[in-house]
């Protein structure tokens, strides 16, 4: 019974691959045209008509769009890095820099960008103001353009407002030059995020926090045109845009950590628990006594007394027998190789009944087993509550109504490290005018990204218009092959879409996955058993005639046809 029904099992799984192989050469050949014609799935870029630059006049505070007098604003600093740590390597910002037009989906003819140009670098540049920016009582409006032509795997494409004063020295720009506003995406592994982050001078002591916006929104990973938004008002409102649309919105009084303003009241830090306070709210019942019926050491199962041996049972039956069919090998050397013992197979008469060999009663669970005996709970007469420390007037406690009150802003920089070259900055401002910011965003940003749009779309592999495909029951190869066909095409753009619609061509690619499983199955069953070896006799050789692997391969083929009979099996101690 074992033999025929997984050699069944493994000719079904045959008969399902005679068809799988043929559309499983169809399909490679499918494969192979697609990969000659790359062309017909990623055309190169498409014509679409692109407008000329042209400066857009707008007076702002700080208004940049790379135009052919960039250098005379900008200057690249030289300085070192420094470390949190002493006895660090020190780190030189020698990342290039270059103003140039963009090679990925190009918007405007002659529009430049800044662009980092390498990867694995510190880069560091910045612009002074022509005056400095006071944001106090005004909206503060920034706004630019990030293209991340090569993607962003790992490093950061924001910006940095700089602290006026005296000491702002541009080609000494570096992480720790100080900033009022930091501001743009930032991405790197888990971390995807837009930052906002602005210090905080603490009117009593003097000194600076980085405040930092909890729950900022994902940066756009996309090599069209981004743009980012930040407003903040002086009712200390603030709101974060990415491509005009708002992204999220709030208050600075609230949505940053640390939170702008301490507590007014803080834990006494000498206040300690008194050693009689009590917090246990519930404690064991002292007046619960174990019942004297309770049995600790009763087990869990016990013998059925009650169960009986089954009619059908046959105790004089051993459940297995030696093979009747087993025979001593004529080669078997009882002084050499031991006594022979035929090999054992289950016995047939206990197929058909409850069991054979000695009948045992079955256990079954202790109806009287209670296990450890544990007193109940009570609630705790003397409970007084969770403690805390009385609270104190907080000695460092100030309040900051307006924190949108910035310090005066001299200047802008980007300080950056990246494994992604080619980022493009475009189309900078800061300044106090919403309205000339959505302006901008308008005549500029708008106009390149709907090309942009258009150039990505015109360059987007085309779904192969439906040919007319036959019946399963006319062609079925044909058939599959064909909705096979329709399915890259739609995968190559919408995975899920591909799956929802074309869910026959997902049933075939698991079937066949199943198939081929089954298959090593069935093989794996039907040559589970080893085969045994004959043992050459004695002072004998194989005729010269007949190779020993042509001996292996035919007792193979008997044991599969169930010609051969079964092998005895030796002991492990020889005859003394």
């Amino acid at each position: 019974m074992w033999f025929r029904t997984n050699t069944a099992y493994g000719l079904f799984a045959v008969a399902l691959l005679g068809f799988g192989g043929v559309l499983a050469d169809e399909i490679d050949d499918t494969l192979e045209e697609a990969v000659k014609t790359p062309s017909a799935a990623t055309p190169s870029s498409a014509a679409v008509k692109k407008p000329s630059f042209s400066p857009l006049a707008i007076k702002a505070p700080f208004y940049e769009q790379f135009t052919e007098d960039w250098e005379s604003r900008w200057k690249i600093s030289h300085a070192k890095k420094q470390n949190d740590k002493s006895g660090d390597e020190e780190w030189a910002y020698v990342g290039e820099w270059s103003v140039e037009e963009p090679t990925v989906l190009k918007g405007i003819e002659g529009d430049k960008g800044l662009v980092v140009k390498n990867v694995a670098a510190h880069h560091a540049i910045s612009a002074k103001f022509p005056t400095p920016v006071d944001p106090k009582d005004k909206n503060l409006v920034v706004q630019y353009e990030v293209k991340l032509q090569g993607g962003l795997d790992c490093g950061g494409a924001y910006l940095k407002l700089l602290r006026e004063n005296k000491d702002l020295h541009l080609e000494e720009f570096s992480n720790a030059s100080p900033y009022v506003i930091m501001f743009g995406p930032d991405k790197c592994g888990a971390t995807n995020k837009v930052h906002f982050i602005f210090n905080h001078k603490n009117p009593k002591t003097g000194e600076y926090e980085e405040k930092h916006l909890k729950a900022p929104p994902m940066a756009k990973i996309t090599k069209l045109s981004t743009l980012y938004t930040l407003i903040v008002k002086p009712d200390q409102t603030y709101e974060l845009k990415i491509d005009g649309k708002s992204a999220k919105k709030g208050s600075l009084l609230v949505d940053f950590s640390p939170a702008v303003n301490p507590e007014k009241e803080i834990d006494d830090p000498n206040d300690k628990k008194p050693a009689d306070w009590v917090d246990t709210a519930r404690i064991e019942d002292p007046d619960a006594k174990k019942p004297d019926d309770w049995d600790e050491d009763a087990p869990y199962e016990i013998v059925d007394e009650d169960a009986k041996k089954p009619e059908d049972w046959l105790e004089d039956e051993p459940q297995f027998i030696p093979d009747p069919t087993a025979e001593k090998p004529e080669d078997w050397d009882d002084d050499e190789d031991g006594d022979w013992i035929a090999p054992t197979v289950p016995n047939p008469k206990c197929e058909e009944v409850s069991g054979c060999g000695k009948w045992e009663k079955p256990m079954k669970v202790n109806p009287d087993y209670k296990g450890k005996w544990t007193p109940p709970t009570i609630d705790n007469p003397a409970y007084k509550g969770p403690w805390a420390p009385r609270k104190i007037a907080n000695p460092d406690f100030f309040e900051d109504k307006t924190p949108s009150n910035f310090e005066p802003i001299g200047a802008l920089g980007f300080e950056l490290w990246t494994m992604n070259k080619d980022i493009l900055f475009d189309n900078i401002y800061v300044g106090h005018s919403i309205e000339d910011a959505e302006k901008l965003e308008k005549e500029t940003w708008a106009v390149k990204r709907q090309i942009e749009d258009e150039e990505d779309k015109a360059n987007q592999p085309k779904t192969p218009e439906p040919t007319p495909v036959p019946s399963f029951k006319e062609d079925p190869v044909n058939y599959m092959i064909n909705k096979f066909q329709l399915f890259l095409a739609v995968a190559q753009q919408d995975p899920v879409g591909a799956l929802k619609e074309f869910p026959e061509v997902v049933g075939t690619l698991v079937a066949a996955v199943v198939t081929v499983f089954a298959l090593l199955a069935g093989l794996i069953s039907v040559f589970s058993a080893p085969t045994p070896v004959q043992k050459p006799a004695k002072n004998s050789a194989p005729a010269s005639d007949e190779k020993p692997e042509t001996k292996i391969q035919e007792a193979a083929e008997a044991e599969s046809s169930g010609n051969e009979k079964p092998k005895a099996t030796r002991r492990t101690s020889k005859k003394a």
